[in-house]
């Protein structure tokens, strides 16, 4: 009988790929985490609120809303202090009156009628995070809008979703704002970057160490792939452009020319740099990175996209070593080293 082992061999390294890529791939069972979402829709309720009921609501809402309603007025409408009501009140009473804060709120309203399909979202992603960070305890979430002050805002007790800076890349809104908040930063001010948003800014405040402010390039990198890769794993299903806010041709030059910006990293001795303005240009939102690319092509953001792949390979190289662990590592030096990158 002709065997032909080309075929065989060729067979082989398929079924070894296949599954490879099956065991990479394979996500754990979270069907038995136990998580209830539900959006309080205290923008519905900041919407509807008459001036004959200020005083009463703002007294529900003291005690209702406890820390949540405290940074709300005091941090993101910045309507006053809460010691200081009468003036506090004066303030809401003037603010609610606005022709934009009312056509702000129609449209909040308008686009928002209900929150399910968000809280059915945050649900899976809660289910995630609690396997991964079984500690975590997941507070109040409350929706909001507050003049365009704060996207997501994670308190005491409480996580806010501000719904004004979610309106869709074409708003009406976002032009006339765009001293303060740049077009390449409110293009991702969609509804699909909600869940995102407030999954990031869990795992930034509450899972995470704080950045560095001093330190090295490497140790910014590392601390921000750490939260990328945490996201990997709360967000299976979310694509990789969306986590780190690139554009579709943003992911595509990243990904081409990834070994050409590790090597342009390490011909430029950036990742040992202390050198804290330049540090911030390879982490801050941008537009681009200026050095890099023809035409303004190139993707900012870089040592943060490098700083994920490092960790990336680093948990591959280490499958043993869970989330968890991973966020508590302060070594960058070790995982870099570890992890084998070299750009590729």
């Amino acid at each position: 009988m002709y065997f032909n082992y080309r075929y065989c061999s060729v067979l082989i390294l398929f079924v070894f790929v296949f599954s490879a890529c099956q065991r990479k791939n394979k996500l754990p069972d979270v069907s038995a985490v136990e998580v209830d979402v539900h959006i309080v829709r205290f923008d519905q309720e900041l919407a509807n609120l008459k001036q004959e009921e200020l005083a009463k609501k703002h007294e529900q809402w003291k005690q209702n809303y406890g820390f949540f309603y405290a940074d709300f007025m005091e941090e993101m409408l910045q309507a006053g202090r809460m010691e200081n009501e009468d003036e506090l009140l004066a303030n809401i009473s003037f603010i609610i009156e606005q022709k934009d804060f009312k056509a702000l709120s129609e449209k909040v309203t308008e686009l928002y009628p209900d929150l399910e399909v968000y809280e059915e979202e945050l649900e899976e992603a809660f289910q995630y995070l609690k396997y991964y960070f079984p500690e975590y305890k997941i507070p109040e979430i409350y929706s909001f809008f507050s003049g365009f002050s704060t996207q997501t805002s994670v308190g005491k007790d409480y996580i806010g979703i501000g719904l004004d800076m979610f309106l869709g890349e074409d708003s009406e809104f976002y032009p006339a704002l765009i001293e303060s908040i740049p077009l390449y930063i409110s293009r991702r001010f969609t509804p699909e970057n909600i869940v995102p948003r407030v999954i990031e800014s869990v795992i930034r405040i509450e899972l995470s160490a704080e950045e560095p402010i001093e330190g090295n390039t490497l140790a910014h990198m590392i601390h921000h792939g750490k939260v990328l890769y945490a996201m990997d794993k709360v967000l299976p299903h979310v694509s990789d452009s969306l986590k780190i806010g690139y554009t579709s041709d943003q992911m595509k030059w990243v990904e081409a020319y990834q070994a050409d910006i590790w090597a342009w990293f390490i011909s430029e001795d950036l990742l040992y740099s202390t050198d804290y303005l330049r540090i911030q240009s390879y982490f801050s939102e941008a537009p681009f990175t200026p050095e890099l690319g023809e035409k303004n092509e190139s993707a900012p953001k870089l040592g943060t996209y490098l700083g994920w792949q490092i960790v990336r390979r680093f948990m591959e190289n280490n499958p043993e070593t869970s989330v968890q662990e991973l966020m508590e590592i302060d070594d960058p030096q070790y995982i870099l080293s570890d992890s084998g990158f070299r750009g590729k």
